[in-house]
């Protein structure tokens, strides 16, 4: 298996560990811990499979896949700290509120997930 099919299916991983956290969080309408485990294998995912497409491309490419790529993965790092956070202090009220957060950070993840089939792959004829 290459390089490049692992990180491939390390990304669609992230993508399917991290909608079902997301969304079932959104559907029952409070921040649950198996919400919480989701959360970090989506993360743990999209990193590696990340990391994988950083060492092939030979670092950042500084273009709206690199820069959101980036960009989302700081903010699923943020927002599982921050559903850590809020686990652990037992808030009701941001409890019931997180979902909100998690789906705009979704909707900002699936910029660099799809931005290779809507700009093309780099080095494709």
């Amino acid at each position: 298996m290459t390089t490049m099919s692992i990180a491939v299916i390390m990304i669609n991983f992230a993508l399917l560990f991290y909608s079902v956290g997301v969304w079932s969080e959104r559907f029952q309408g409070r921040l649950k811990p198996w919400h919480l485990v989701f959360f970090w294998l989506g993360l743990i995912c999209d990193s590696v499979g990340t990391g994988l497409m950083f060492d092939m491309a030979g670092g950042l490419t500084f273009d709206i896949h690199g820069l959101t790529g980036l960009l989302a993965i700081i903010l699923m790092f943020i927002h599982a700290i921050w559903a850590t956070v809020v686990l652990l202090k037992r808030d009701e009220k941001m409890i019931q509120n997180f979902h909100k957060f998690s789906v705009a950070v979704w909707l900002i993840w699936l910029i660099p997930y799809f931005s290779p089939m809507i700009f093309g792959m780099a080095g494709s004829s």
